[in-house]
């Protein structure tokens, strides 16, 4: 049935519930309880008055709220819900909707982000509603052209962009090549999360939602160390000391001086902070052959994801990788004995 929440204290009174197999999520516009609740018995009469007269069609907004309540992926929808509003029928979403939609939300996306972040979000919350019954299963066209990236950097290559890289970059750069680590994921390491003595860093707010531990080489730890880093909040730092506002997954936060110093290291504008995910992957399992730690560390929930980031690599870039210090193997690492020991003041 129905009952009332508040958002915030204070703030007015929602409805939330089910009534008749019909969601409800919903302001009373009211303050006060009483009047609310007054609200809420009206609303309560109008549903079941609805349903003994026939049930009325199912909103997209309608089935997206079940779809939520029930543990749906949550990440794309919001746009998705706001373009097509309260009164879209779930019965009219078809193929011309979502080329709409893809208009309105991403007109200059590539083919793979409008499947991923668009159509897949739609098909789910279309066909979890069909399998109730409240309309037809249905297939939707996706788009073609999903070409998988291919690039990745070489050491010799990531040797001239670390040294290319501006004082407060380098550190972070040595981070994402080290472990995988999305940037936005690498950008909010906090001090007390940052491991020296191992070279582990516990990552507790990740894209996917589920935390992980990621491993640093001695290389990335020598750079950390040598960065000294702060000893409280953000471990990483924008030019002024202030710690980066993480919007979005797409890197954008240290685009302009990785690009900086992608050009001066003579790399083309297809290396993006994001191509050194796909270095880290394919580095890893050249020297480790581990595609368990591949997933684990990466924090990748499917194989097949796994296996785009990891790419087709020479026989000789282990030996290549070991000769500039990247050693992924933890039995492979330099004797730690025979460095200064590393710590950070908590």
């Amino acid at each position: 049935m129905l009952k009332l929440s508040r958002r915030t204290k204070g703030g007015a009174y929602y409805i939330r519930g089910t009534v008749a197999r019909q969601s409800v999520f919903e302001s009373t516009g009211m303050h006060n309880r009483a009047a609310a609740e007054a609200v809420m018995q009206r609303r309560l009469g109008e549903l079941i008055d609805t349903a003994t007269r026939g049930r009325p069609a199912l909103t997209f907004a309608q089935a997206a709220l079940t779809y939520l309540e029930t543990g749906g992926e949550a990440r794309f929808l919001g746009a998705i819900i706001r373009h097509f509003g309260p009164d879209t029928l779930l019965d009219h979403i078809d193929n011309a909707a979502i080329a709409s939609a893809t208009r309105a939300i991403y007109p200059h996306a590539s083919p793979a982000t409008i499947n991923r972040q668009l159509i897949t979000p739609i098909s789910a919350v279309v066909n979890m509603a069909a399998d109730e019954g409240q309309t037809p299963h249905r297939k939707f066209r996706r788009l073609k052209g999903d070409v998988a990236r291919t690039r990745w950097i070489t050491p010799e290559e990531a040797e001239r962009l670390l040294a290319a890289a501006s004082p407060h970059l380098k550190p972070i750069l040595l981070t994402l090549i080290g472990s995988g680590a999305r940037v936005s994921e690498c950008l909010t390491i906090q001090a007390p999360f940052y491991y020296p003595a191992t070279g582990e860093i516990w990552l507790p707010d990740t894209k996917n939602g589920h935390p992980r531990m990621i491993r640093l080489p001695r290389r990335s730890i020598d750079g950390l160390t040598a960065a000294d880093l702060p000893d409280r909040g953000e471990i990483f730092r924008t030019p002024k000391g202030a710690p980066y506002v993480v919007t979005g997954q797409s890197g954008g936060q240290i685009a302009r001086a990785f690009a900086k110093a992608a050009q001066a290291a003579g790399l083309g504008r297809d290396v993006t902070p994001h191509t050194l995910r796909h270095t880290w992957a394919t580095w890893y399992y050249a020297q480790t052959k581990d595609f368990g730690g591949l997933l684990d560390l990466g924090g990748w929930r499917k194989s097949d994801m796994a296996q785009r980031y990891r790419k087709i690599a020479p026989a000789d870039l282990a030996d290549r990788l070991a000769a500039h210090g990247w050693h992924f193997n933890p039995a492979d690492q330099p004797d730690r004995n025979d460095r200064p020991a590393l710590s950070i003041v908590r």
